[in-house]
């Protein structure tokens, strides 16, 4: 019996991941060792008392109380706040789910690869902010890390069997997101709630509100070329909106390889979940008579200056990941209270990084986990105080 662990269990990613457990055997199958939450512990406690989980933990320290009262009796331990994270992450387990959104998903995920177990990564974030370090953590205790980003996974199932120094580059496919069609001049004054309207896959807020801004496929750019190893040159996006087509990994003969499948997270999850092998998966199936066509558009970076921005990010390596990613989730929480407009998040995140980069020190690799968070902190700070300014402006 398998030891999972679960890190953002009641997000969209760990719920599909406990619903492919549940049809797979649930507890009868899988020894649950921790799941984790932020502050719904109400859905926390009762996922953990149906898969008797050793441990629940939530990461918002004022919520212990409620989560201890929901788990009295059931002998399962409660526990909160960061480093009750980390705690539960040194539990030995053979397979954690990585689904805690943004950089607080970060040092769970590290802590995590040290049994030396697969590592089933939903958190871009972890590569983007500290790539080299992920993947040499990995290494040293002997870990694998596991892609579960619909592109990634695409891309990783593509190279099975095959040799990487004859890949000629990665084509990974957007949506679009909610306003794709949008004429580019209204996208300024975009609502919260028109970028939530996604067409194709059912998400959480923020997700989906980076898959309108291209910020999410901005992330896996720098995803992928950390993850494969690939130079920036050989990564290519272009919009696919039936979103059918999941990434195409292209080879120096010519060929293609491309991933299809219904927009379905449970297929990334589930491939993970069980691999090496192959598990039958409650996914709809695509019938190609009945398909229609399948399209594509370029990514413009006009329209799309996340990718623009991605570019660069690549270009100068070290700590602008980092960098970046901090920058993006402070634009994304001002557009969200209302105080940028839809435009602004790119420009926030761009006069950050010009900021930060004269400075210096933005190109530095980094030598422990300890120096990105310490940059992760310090690019919070100038992209608040960018944020601000573009609000003033926008006011005035």
């Amino acid at each position: 019996m398998r030891r999972i662990s679960i890190f953002g269990a009641t997000g969209s990613i760990g719920l599909q991941t406990l619903d492919l457990m549940r049809r797979q055997g649930g507890p009868a199958a899988f020894h649950t060792v921790a799941l984790t939450a932020g502050r719904n512990v109400a859905e926390l406690a009762a996922l953990a008392r149906e898969f008797r989980a050793e441990i629940a933990v939530t990461a918002d320290e004022t919520c212990l109380p409620a989560l201890r009262a929901a788990l009295a009796g059931s002998g399962i331990e409660a526990a909160a706040g960061a480093g009750a994270l980390l705690e539960a992450a040194d539990r030995p387990a053979d397979w954690i789910m990585s689904a805690i959104v943004g950089a607080a998903g970060l040092a769970p995920g590290f802590r995590a690869l040290r049994h030396g177990g697969t590592l089933a990564l939903a958190n871009k974030e972890s590569l983007v902010t500290a790539g080299p370090l992920l993947l040499a953590e990995a290494a040293r205790h002997g870990a694998r890390i596991l892609p579960v980003d619909s592109e990634h996974s695409a891309i990783f199932q593509a190279l099975v069997g095959e040799d990487i120094t004859a890949l000629e580059r990665i084509i990974l496919t957007a949506s679009g997101g909610a306003l794709r069609d949008w004429p580019l001049e209204r996208l300024a004054t975009a609502t919260v709630s028109e970028a939530l309207a996604h067409p194709n896959w059912s998400m959480g807020q923020r997700i989906t509100i980076d898959s309108a801004s291209m910020f999410n496929k901005a992330l896996e750019v720098i995803e992928t070329r950390e993850y494969f190893g690939v130079e920036p040159g050989q990564i290519e996006v272009i919009v696919h909106p039936e979103s059918l087509i999941h990434s195409m990994v292209a080879f120096r003969d010519g060929a293609i390889m491309a991933h299809l499948g219904a927009p379905d997270m449970r297929h990334a999850i589930g491939y993970a979940l069980n691999w090496p092998q192959r598990a039958e998966l409650p996914v709809a199936r695509l019938d190609f008579t009945t398909l229609g066509s399948l399209t594509f558009r370029p990514a413009c970076e006009t329209r799309y200056p996340a990718l623009r921005l991605a570019r660069e990010v690549m270009a100068t390596r070290g700590l602008s990941g980092a960098a970046f990613n901090a920058a993006k989730e402070i634009a994304l929480d001002h557009f969200i209270g209302g105080s940028l407009g839809f435009a602004d998040m790119a420009g926030v995140v761009e006069a950050t990084l010009a900021v930060l980069s004269g400075q210096g020190g933005l190109g530095n690799a980094a030598k422990a986990l300890d120096d990105v968070l310490a940059m992760d902190v310090g690019a919070r700070i100038e992209a608040a105080r960018q944020a601000t300014a573009f609000a003033t402006r926008r006011a005035g």
